[in-house]
C-alpha cells in the first residue's frame, strides 16, 4: 500500500519540479468561428509559437480575467469583433499534456452564438492571413492540437486529452 502522506520519494518531472508539486496549468482560449461548414483559421507569424502554421484565433487567459472575458478580449484584439460573454458556448475542453515547453495546458474552445462587427485581421503583425477552411479540408500546416480539437468538436465530444504525462 502506498502512503498518502508524501513519504514516498517524489519523481522529478523536470529540474526543480516533482510530481508532488501542485499542478500549474496555463489556460488557452480558442474561438471556433463558423460559416456554413467552414471554420476560420489564421496563419501565424512573428508570435514565437507555430509560426507559418494555421490556427484558430486564440490567446491565453490573463491574471484576473475569467475565461469568457479572455475569449471576448482575444476576439476583439485579433478579429475586431465584439462578443458578449453570455453569447459564448464552450464546445470543447482539451487537456494538452505535453506542450513544446513541457507545461500542461487546458485549452478551451468557444463558439459564439452571435457577434458584432466585421471579421478582419486586426493583428497583421502576428497573422499573415485569415481564411475559412472546410472541416474536411484543413491545411496540412495546421497546428496539430487544433486539428485534434476540431475533429472532436465535429463529433460532438466535449472533452479530450492529447499527449502523454511527463
Amino acid at each position: 500500500m502506498t502512503p498518502l502522506d508524501g513519504a514516498r520519494h517524489p519523481a522529478t518531472i523536470r529540474p526543480g519540479v516533482t510530481r508532488t508539486d501542485p499542478p500549474t496549468l496555463l489556460v488557452g482560449v480558442h474561438l471556433v468561428l463558423l460559416d456554413a461548414n467552414t471554420v476560420l483559421l489564421g496563419r501565424r507569424h512573428n508570435t514565437g509559437y507555430a509560426n507559418g502554421l494555421w490556427h484558430l484565433p486564440a490567446g491565453h487567459m490573463e491574471l484576473g480575467e475569467t475565461v469568457t472575458r479572455s475569449m471576448t478580449r482575444e476576439a476583439e484584439e485579433e478579429l475586431g469583433i465584439l462578443i458578449a460573454e453570455d453569447d459564448l458556448a464552450l464546445v470543447h475542453t482539451l487537456h494538452h499534456l505535453d506542450a513544446e515547453d513541457g507545461r500542461s495546458r487546458l485549452q478551451l474552445f468557444f463558439r459564439p452564438a452571435r457577434y458584432d462587427g466585421q471579421v478582419c485581421n486586426a493583428e497583421p503583425h502576428k497573422c499573415e492571413e485569415l481564411r475559412f477552411w472546410p472541416f474536411d479540408e484543413l491545411p496540412t500546416s495546421t497546428v496539430p492540437y487544433t486539428v485534434h480539437a476540431l475533429g472532436r468538436i465535429t463529433r460532438g465530444s466535449a472533452l479530450s486529452t492529447l499527449g502523454r504525462p511527463a
